[in-house]
């Protein structure tokens, strides 16, 4: 144990066993126990201390058994003065301590609440990113193909078929810029598989296609009513990506586009023939989050070369898709494991406070009751014994016929009784009437005073 760790509870000791002899050292034991207490680091000095003092106090008392009269007082001292101080500021402790975690887990919870909407703006932003590379990269690969059919005109002026080259290198320029940037604000692409509506029906979409000079083969089967929204959002852009690619990467090879609504699922593929123009639709940004979003919606997608030598797109989405409960009230946030452990040493310091004086003061009070019945019980003197005795004797005659124990304390006798004789060298030992707690006589005691070892007074004290 270190000096500077035991020097405090030292002199909580020390203030306690002065408080034994006069009790207004108690109070500065009190204060220097509360202090004690405050300290965490401390706890087990001022567990060692306390308890080297109860087991001197044992032992003295065991030793001299005079000093049992002094038990009451260090009872009232080591727990009044000593333990309850200690525990209470122990209490006092914990409370700062979880007042500090709670302020701690508050501050916790406002930075998280700040990163939930920054995550919430990231979101944002992605399904901004991915509708802009739905949409826009579709339209300007639309635009590029019909600036390709352009070029191919019979009748065009070579200055028109030149601004029509450069309107589809333009295009097809920015359709690569446009999935630069998007790579750039999708990285943290979070957003439901079926935020916002679909642009245009499956239909529509072909049609325009088609329209743009894809060559494109439609065939589509069943109807889409009833389509769960999140399921018709995916299948549109599985549509819409699989064209895209397909007109970017492979704008002469032909492209067959078959869609089966049936009543358990919608199935679509997509697919185009070989081209000399690498790679194929499987490349871009597009295609990589649209795996998530049939994910999301509860289908499969497969993407990847198609057996005569091509490239195919093709998905399968549950026509009913599981069903997205409404948002409840958010549960309350789990404490901390600081504010918890926080709570669990406060509660624990706060029954302590209460339990554990209570119980010390019980066991020492029945302890030191027992120790002082079983020296009671040891000073019985006969009182058959007692009548035999005659003023004069020699204590030597005396001794064998009384007890080996005394009274350890002076009884209080009532207002009748005798005071001792008078004299110098003159010396009073007390004996029980009786061990019996519970009789009439008990508390009354028989007084020997001897002079110069002779018997000079019998007398019974009646409590």
């Amino acid at each position: 144990m270190r000096k500077s760790g035991a020097a405090l509870p030292v002199a909580a000791a020390i203030g306690i066993a002065l408080g034994i002899a006069h009790l207004w050292w108690a109070l500065p034991a009190a204060v220097l126990a509360f202090l004690l207490g405050l300290r965490r680091e401390q706890v087990r000095p001022a567990a060692q201390v306390f308890a080297a003092l109860a087991g001197v106090a044992v032992l003295a008392v065991g030793v001299v058994p005079g000093w049992i009269v002094l038990g009451t007082r260090f009872i009232v001292v080591a727990v009044g003065a000593g333990m309850t101080p200690w525990l209470l500021g122990r209490y006092w402790s914990q409370s700062r301590e979880l007042a500090r975690a709670g302020w701690e887990r508050a501050e916790r919870l406002e930075h998280e609440q700040r990163l939930t909407a920054e995550q919430a703006r990231l979101r944002e932003r992605a399904r901004i990113a991915r509708d802009m590379h739905d949409a826009l990269g579709h339209d300007l690969s639309l635009l590029a193909l019909r600036a390709g059919a352009l070029t191919l005109a019979p009748d065009l002026a070579e200055p028109h078929r030149a601004a029509a080259r450069d309107l589809r290198a333009g295009a097809a320029a920015a359709v690569e810029r446009l999935g630069e940037v998007i790579g750039v604000l999708r990285e943290d692409d979070t957003a439901a598989p079926g935020d916002g509506p679909a642009d245009t029906a499956v239909p529509d979409l072909l049609a325009a296609a088609a329209a743009a000079g894809l060559p494109l083969t439609t065939r589509i089967t069943g109807s889409p009513d009833g389509l769960p929204r999140a399921v018709e959002h995916a299948a549109h852009r599985v549509v819409q990506e699989a064209l895209t690619n397909a007109a970017k990467h492979a704008p002469a090879a032909p492209v067959t586009a078959t869609v089966d609504y049936t009543p358990d699922e919608v199935r679509i593929r997509v697919a185009n023939g070989p081209s000399s123009a690498p790679p194929g639709p499987g490349s871009g940004q597009g295609l990589a989050g649209l795996d998530e979003r049939v994910r999301l919606a509860g289908g499969r997608l497969n993407a990847g070369p198609a057996p005569d030598g091509g490239f195919q797109v093709a998905a399968r989405l549950p026509r009913t898709a599981a069903p997205v409960a409404p948002a409840g009230p958010a549960a309350p946030p789990r404490p901390a494991p600081a504010l918890r452990e926080a709570r669990r040493r406060t509660r624990r310091a706060l029954r302590a406070a209460l339990i554990v004086p209570l119980a010390t003061a019980m066991t020492l009070t029945v302890a030191h009751r027992a120790w002082t019945y079983h020296l009671v019980h040891r000073s019985v003197l006969d009182p058959a014994v007692y009548a035999d005795l005659r003023v004069g004797q020699d204590r030597a005659e005396l001794d064998a016929r009384l007890p080996d124990r005394r009274l350890p304390y002076r009884p209080t006798a009532g207002p009748g009784a005798p005071p001792p004789p008078p004299g110098d060298g003159v010396r009073c030992d007390y004996y029980a009437v009786t061990a019996d707690l519970f009789v009439d006589r008990a508390g009354d005691a028989y007084r020997l005073c001897y002079q110069d070892s002779r018997l000079v007074s019998r007398d019974l004290l009646a409590a």
